[in-house]
């Protein structure tokens, strides 16, 4: 029999003493038991103890078991597998340190999609591999790796690297800069230069409200946009306060009024729209007519509640004052002057 590499570990060897503090993932064994299946064990399972039997005691040794601190999904997909080993990285020192290593280890930040995307055509680029063979290795399937790629061929050299000097984010990268360089090149360019500068920057969540002012605004606003982004974001931030400022001092009659005028606009939009159909409906429009039906008397009954105790000539100068369009009231005719 061939000899196992040094890390190869038997799995009645393994001491599960932790498994009790493991949230169950039957999904995550799944994808694991298919990983390891078609790339093998990529990523070794972590214990504390001695690998393999010291020569002078072999027989003490070999009955020392390995306390298992991290992989026990891994574990559970190769019992599935119906293996007998695993590739294990055993850590010379107490339970409780192995335990404070691994969590200090799970502070780690993710790469990002464009940091996966370098590191792939590094790989790739100095093992002269291809998309499958480096799917392989790092346990993805092809399209990932193809999406990754791709990646870096649609976002523009210029963008990569401010990413790099983490002038941008890469969610605003792939989000803000790829489909504004597509629609417009130079006003993308023009974007990242003012960026650059330092009174211009932007976070990400402003950089997000930017682009979509951006895609409504007319082409002759866009250009200064694209000149003074910080500018415009503080002159629609200093808005935002002015109207919440408005709406505080209001109060929530004030907003109750606006709503109001908007839902007396709304419903002669829609009476109109439904005065030119035809009986009987389709039977989206009829569920929909329904549901509104539905509603109406619980809004009646407020509107009723608050608006009964209106007297009467006050109630005329509120119709008359209210926004939105008004009813056509039926008038006599008009009489002859003397």
């Amino acid at each position: 029999m061939a000899n196992r590499p040094d890390n190869e570990v038997e799995l009645h060897r393994l001491e599960l003493r932790f498994a009790a503090t493991r949230v169950s993932d039957a999904r995550a064994v799944q994808r694991l038991v298919q990983s390891i299946d078609e790339c093998g064990q990529l990523i070794e399972c972590i214990a504390v103890g001695q690998p393999r039997p010291v020569p002078e005691d072999d027989d003490k040794a070999a009955a020392a078991p390995l306390v298992l601190i991290d992989g026990y999904r891994r574990l559970a997909a190769l019992r599935k597998l119906g293996r007998d080993t695993a590739l294990v990285e055993c850590w010379s020192c107490t339970v409780a340190q192995a335990l404070a290593r691994v969590l200090a280890r799970s502070r780690s930040r993710a790469f990002t999609a464009i940091e996966e995307a370098w590191l792939l055509r590094e790989l790739m680029d100095g093992q002269r591999a291809s998309q499958r063979e480096a799917a392989r290795q790092c346990g993805r399937d092809v399209s990932w790796v193809q999406r990754r790629l791709q990646l870096l061929g649609v976002v523009p050299e210029a963008v990569l690297q401010a990413v790099c000097r983490e002038q941008i984010s890469t969610w605003s990268a792939v989000r803000v800069f790829v489909p504004l360089a597509r629609a417009n090149a130079e006003h993308a360019q023009q974007l990242l230069r003012s960026l650059s500068q330092p009174q211009q920057t932007l976070s990400t969540r402003e950089l997000n409200t930017w682009f979509a002012q951006y895609r409504c605004a007319q082409r002759s606003q866009r250009a200064r946009m694209v000149e003074h982004p910080r500018l415009f974001i503080d002159s629609l931030n200093e808005r935002e306060r002015e109207r919440a400022a408005k709406q505080l001092k209001g109060g929530p009659e004030q907003q109750a009024v606006a709503e109001l005028g908007h839902l007396q606009a709304q419903l002669e939009r829609v009476r109109r729209s439904l005065g030119v159909l035809q009986c009987p409906p389709g039977m989206p429009l009829a569920r929909a007519c329904c549901r509104v039906r539905g509603a109406l008397p619980e809004v009646d009954a407020e509107l009723r509640r608050l608006g009964h105790e209106v007297p009467g000539d006050r109630r005329h100068r509120a119709d008359v004052e209210r926004p939105g369009p008004l009813a056509t009231r039926d008038q006599p005719a008009a009489a002859p002057v003397a």
